[in-house]
């Protein structure tokens, strides 16, 4: 028996979302325009839409099915590779590139429902040393803080240099971004709950006073003007090109979710002589979520570190993450609101900036003392945001790795999956990258 009650679950859901809530805010600006501010053809609605639905249906389940107050959202980083991925595909000249990257969300998703039903995704975690999945999270935390800056208007292009630092930041632009920052380091300094959902209150209330933002009202439903509801395209992303993507969503799925899962139940002590009671249900929960995510609209959904929040507060049971779940549906009816915020990017920028140091913790863990581990590492990691591209990044990492074990006469250390995805990722940049 776990020692709660009903108010206690109540008020832990209730933290868990306003914990995670700013990806209601974020997730459509970031799917909806690429790195550079065009269209991705994604419709900021239609994410909009899909991200509740998708954040709220999954917490849900996981409550009711796995009993465990952890909630679900679309990801962090991963809605950057998503994107990485649009432009990817957009520059190998596919039509509607964001259908195929939906299609490729699901198709991954699907594999690892699989992998989760018959039990064997030990094989796929192991494939990738430890020290790499620190370095994917260190990479992509600085690539979503270089992107908040720029979108702050901190950083701007230059011809000598390619990024300089903006000689004209006495804007309204940095002003509201500066305010939203402060307010939200302020608050996760002092461990109060909802600090980036703070930080994004504050930056709005100086927007408005500032008249950078016009209110248009609190309620009512999204505005789609282009539907995403089941318009992926699987047949597309099934072309061998592409698998390598779909192996990369499938171990940034896998990596985020096991490692949240554990952290989370161990913050509440549910783990049991060292395993977790149901971890194939928590699993399959999070893979049936990708792939219904991926029929919405919206980019791979993970289990979220933020439900420590809601453990913190006393979430012990599924009731929390039902409880969180729910709110996420309610906030569908706040949709004006939501794109009042997201549209205006200054005003989300913190968010970048505060997930983007959290993610710096992971460098610390990397084994720096092996240079067979720690050169496709800082690889990757700088890779990531110097490229401009997650996937780019992760490719520099992924066919590094084994060449380097193998040369160093530790290849046996390598999983044969990480020699398929190098070979995969080798014949990609000389045949299908080079013609770009």
């Amino acid at each position: 028996m776990r020692a709660t009650n009903f108010r206690t679950e109540a008020i832990a859901g209730v933290t868990t979302f306003l914990t995670m809530s700013y990806i209601i805010f974020v997730q459509p600006a970031v799917l909806s325009t690429d790195f550079m501010g065009r269209p991705t053809g994604l419709d900021f609605g239609a994410v909009l839409l899909a991200t509740c639905l998708a954040s709220g249906l999954a917490s849900i389940a996981m409550g009711l099915w796995a009993n465990y107050p952890i909630a679900l959202a679309p990801g962090m980083g991963e809605n950057f590779f998503f994107v990485s991925v649009i432009l990817t595909l957009g520059a190998a000249g596919v039509v509607e590139p964001w259908r195929v990257a939906l299609g490729i969300v699901f198709v991954a998703g699907v594999i690892f429902l699989v992998l989760s039903i018959v039990g064997v995704r030990e094989a796929i975690i192991n494939a990738v040393s430890p020290s790499m999945r620190y370095a994917i999270a260190v990479g992509i935390g600085l690539f979503i803080a270089f992107i908040g800056l720029r979108n702050a208007g901190i950083i701007v292009g230059s011809p000598g240099t390619l990024v300089s630092i903006n000689p004209q930041l006495a804007s309204a632009d940095v002003a509201v971004f500066g305010i939203g920052l402060l307010t939200a380091a302020m608050l996760q300094i002092r461990g109060v709950r909802g600090s980036i959902l703070g930080g994004i209150a504050a930056a709005t209330a100086f927007a408005l006073l500032l008249g950078k933002i016009h209110y248009t009202g609190f309620v009512g439903l999204p505005h789609i003007g282009t539907p995403a509801l089941l318009r992926l395209d699987i047949g597309a992303a099934l072309r061998p090109q592409w698998l390598p993507l779909v192996a990369v969503f499938l171990f940034m799925n896998i990596f985020d979710t096991v490692g949240t899962v554990i952290g989370v139940s161990q913050q509440a002590g549910l783990m049991v002589d060292g395993k977790l009671p149901r971890a194939g249900r928590v699993l399959v929960v999070d893979a049936a979520a990708t792939v219904a995510g991926a029929c919405l609209g919206t980019s791979t959904v993970v289990t979220y570190i933020e439900s420590v929040a809601g453990v913190s507060a006393g979430g012990r049971t599924g009731v929390t993450a039902i409880v969180t779940g729910s709110l996420f549906l309610v906030a569908l009816l706040f949709s004006p609101l939501v794109g009042m915020v997201g549209n205006y990017l200054p005003i989300t920028a913190p968010a970048f900036i505060i997930v983007g140091s959290m993610m710096m913790s992971n460098a610390g863990k990397i084994d720096w003392d092996d240079l067979s581990e720690g050169v496709p590492a800082f690889l990757t990691l700088v890779g990531i945001p110097l490229a401009y591209s997650i996937a780019d990044g992760l490719a520099l990492g992924f066919v590094s790795y084994p060449v380097l074990k193998m040369l160093s006469g530790k290849g046996r250390q390598v999983g044969v999956v990480s020699y398929i995805v190098a070979v995969f990722l080798v014949g990609y940049f000389l045949f299908v990258r080079s013609r770009l």
